[in-house]
């Protein structure tokens, strides 16, 4: 069988002949989407738009990437450093394989392991990132670093932890004659 992977033959489309499928089930909270713009403005496009090209139209429907064609629709800072075009890999597949596709790029996306995110944290850490650094870079809260930090157990992941004094013990010898 000769088969030719879409990726080999990246196009460079403007975003204007490119459009959202109808039936996505994908949706992305506000924080990773921020993160996504902050990846983008950051690293550039990375991965291209997987799209299926509609002679009829003369338009590229979104199978994959929707929010990374989002990112450069809500952000003109975007838009203009790549010239309003997006890298495109096309497929060509009847509508129920396209559907099937986006299901199957969406799942397979996977989901963080909380101990393999611990060690990260530990490993910035060790390279002398701070919680702050982390925050902003990771698209982390301030919470999920600190549980990280627990998990991991090791106490000079604490060095900037200001603990507050939760209790006051109180004097305990008035009550002992009771």
């Amino acid at each position: 069988m000769d088969f030719t992977s879409p990726v080999y033959n990246i196009k460079s489309v403007p975003i204007e002949k490119i459009v959202p499928n109808t039936y996505n089930p994908n949706s992305v909270a506000p924080p990773e989407l921020r993160l996504l713009y902050d990846s983008i403005k950051e690293d550039g496009y990375t991965m291209p738009i997987v799209c299926y090209y509609s002679q009829k139209d003369d338009l590229y429907i979104i199978v994959d990437g929707f929010h990374r064609y989002r990112v450069m629709l809500e952000h003109e800072d975007i838009y203009r450093r790549e010239n309003g075009m997006l890298p495109v890999s096309v497929i060509d597949k009847p509508l129920a394989q396209r559907m099937a596709s986006t299901v199957r790029h969406n799942r397979a996306r996977g989901t963080h392991s909380v101990d393999l995110m611990g060690n990260i944290v530990r490993e910035l850490h060790e390279l002398g990132r701070s919680d702050a650094w982390i925050s902003n870079h990771l698209g982390m809260e301030k919470d999920e670093i600190l549980r990280l930090k627990q998990i991991t157990g090791l106490a000079s992941l604490f060095r900037e932890v200001n603990f507050g004094k939760a209790w006051v013990p109180e004097d305990d010898s008035d009550s002992a004659d009771k």
